[in-house]
């Protein structure tokens, strides 16, 4: 289909933004795909829609990541409205923890790059953690969702002992390199844009000053109120417990479906097993105190489940919509923009534009690297390029167009862990993105010439 395979993200892109519905967008942007694979068939087009969204449910991986959205949601109510959460804001500020917004951003980024071994858990651990302290301090929930969002991918693929690191592993087999595991490791100091990101997201923290459309951002929006309501810090163990069990969990799950190694679980069951036994462990917790009877438990989960219903939603379009524009191939015209014939020079920094356009605008960056190493790679191998270099390259761009994509999951979610509206993240955050994109294409050309 040429150009017009670029039609549909471009189509989601302006609806989000002019019209602030992101549901909506996404929608449009699923039937144009859908028309466009029919042949320009509008009625066929109407019908794949349909049979494309009820598709994503085939597959295990996105069932469990809705499953997963949903019971989250009923576990962040259960333990917000124990006081659990205010519990815990209490005791850490008793415990003079933390007594300044510096800590507060230090804290919530710390927890981020800690917590590396899986990007959903890094975001919603540092979100659910920090949405009362960042209350409290009277900073917003869109920086908390900067933080938390440019904190969990950028370490994930510069740590690589995880998830990532496999599958990067997996893609840099059968292209002739000498050892795989050293050029992948060779890419880490080369991550221009995750370095830089991880740079900006220390900085704000540290110094507690935000630029951009942010600054306008917390000018304008009035914090949220935090009201302690004299809850006493010892009701901390209500957040505590279930959260360290979460996380406790997931570890040992990624394990468990590793068959004994960490990188090679799976990390859409560790997450849903654990989110549901944490939410359970929660409902006996609470009975047993006697801070809620069944019926009352059940109408807060119910309600928390509510409450995250739009963002679920959201993510099973952006599903649908990667799958659509998959089949579509968008990705592959994209990055057919890449010419053997280019330049040296220019070789990285296109890559990095190439992944970048591709991560954008089809919200993945883990699909974006299944398109371009593929093609990195060889190109490396035949302009005598080291392939780290293309492979850093890649790898920055992926998460770069992520960032900025208003229909990637990590988005959507980071939005969900830090309560922040899901477009006001998306624009917040495009400035400190571009910024770091930036330097990395000075670098990479710089890199290039050297």
């Amino acid at each position: 289909m040429g150009i017009w395979t670029i039609l549909p993200p471009i189509l989601a892109i302006i609806i989000a933004m002019w019209k602030r519905e992101v549901i909506l967008s996404l929608v449009v942007a699923i039937f144009c795909s859908e028309v466009l694979i029919h042949g320009f068939n509008v009625g066929l087009g109407f019908l794949g829609t349909l049979e494309r969204i009820t598709a994503v449910f085939e597959d295990s991986a996105n069932t469990r990541i809705l499953l997963f959205s949903l019971l989250i949601g009923a576990l962040l109510s259960l333990v917000r409205h124990s006081g659990g959460v205010a519990g815990f804001v209490n005791w850490l500020i008793g415990k003079k923890w933390v007594e300044t917004p510096r800590q507060v951003g230090l804290l919530t980024a710390t927890t981020g790059v800690l917590i590396f071994i899986e990007t959903n858990l890094s975001i919603l651990t540092a979100g659910i953690l920090s949405q009362n302290l960042f209350d409290h301090f009277k900073m917003s929930r869109a920086r908390l969702a900067y933080i938390i969002d440019s904190t969990c991918a950028p370490v994930s693929v510069l740590l690589l002992l995880n998830a990532w690191g496999a599958y990067i592993l997996g893609l840099l087999n059968g292209y002739g390199l000498k050892n795989p595991v050293q050029t992948m490791l060779y890419s880490i100091p080369l991550n221009i844009y995750a370095i830089t990101t991880l740079v900006l997201v220390f900085f704000t923290a540290w110094s507690n000053r935000v630029f951009f459309s942010m600054a306008t951002q917390e000018r304008t929006q009035a914090p949220l109120k935090y009201d302690a309501d004299e809850i006493e810090a010892t009701q901390s163990r209500f957040f505590i417990l279930p959260i360290f069990l979460l996380i406790a969990s997931i570890i040992g799950f990624m394990f468990y479906t590793g068959h004994g190694n960490l990188i090679e679980g799976s990390g859409s069951k560790a997450v849903l097993w654990s989110t549901a036994l944490a939410l359970l462990f929660s409902y006996i917790l609470l009975q047993s105190h006697k801070r809620f009877d069944h019926q009352q438990l059940m109408k807060l989960s119910f309600k928390g489940m509510a409450e995250l219903l739009p963002l679920v939603s959201t993510v099973l379009l952006a599903l649908a919509l990667g799958a659509s524009m998959k089949a579509l191939g968008t990705g592959t015209f994209v990055a057919s923009i890449v010419s053997d014939s280019m330049p040296n020079w220019l070789i990285a920094p296109a890559i990095f534009l190439t992944a970048s356009i591709i991560s954008f605008s089809t919200g993945t960056s883990w699909g974006t690297y299944g398109i371009l190493i593929p093609i990195a790679i060889p190109i490396a191998m035949t302009t005598g390029l080291a392939p780290s270099l293309l492979l850093a390259a890649v790898l920055g761009g992926g998460v770069f167009g992520d960032h900025c994509s208003p229909i990637s999951d990590t988005t959507i979610i980071a939005s969900l862990a830090a309560g922040c509206d899901h477009l006001d993240h998306v624009k917040t955050q495009l400035p400190y993105a571009l910024l770091a994109a930036l330097v990395s294409l000075v670098t990479y050309v710089l890199l290039s010439l050297g």
